[in-house]
C-alpha cells in the first residue's frame, strides 16, 4: 500500500512539472490526468472522473508520448486498459 502511494506521488509530481512546461497549449495539461494515476499504477478500474479527463485530454496523448518523463506512464499496459475501459482508446501516433 505504501509503495502504491509513493508511485502515485511520483506520477503526480511528474505531471505537475510537465503541466508548467506545456502551458503554451492551453487545453493540453497532463495534470488533468491525475484522476487516472491510481488506475494506471495499480490496475484498479478507472473512475468516472478519470474517464472524463482522459476523453478531454485524448487529443494531447500523442504530445505526451513524445515526452520521456510521461511516455512510460502513457504507454504502459495499464494505461491502455484504462483507455479501453473508458471507451477512449489511445490514438495512433
Amino acid at each position: 500500500m505504501k509503495l502504491s502511494y509513493i508511485a502515485v506521488c511520483v506520477v503526480l509530481v511528474l505531471l505537475v512539472g510537465e503541466g508548467a512546461q506545456m502551458s503554451m497549449a492551453a487545453t493540453c495539461n497532463p495534470m488533468e490526468l491525475s484522476p487516472c494515476a491510481i488506475a494506471i499504477i495499480s490496475a484498479k478500474p478507472p473512475t468516472a472522473a478519470c474517464c472524463s479527463k482522459l476523453k478531454d485530454q485524448r487529443p494531447c496523448l500523442c504530445q505526451y508520448l513524445k515526452d520521456p518523463k510521461l511516455q512510460k506512464f502513457i504507454n504502459s499496459p495499464n494505461a491502455n486498459k484504462v483507455a479501453t475501459t473508458c471507451g477512449s482508446p489511445f490514438p495512433r501516433c
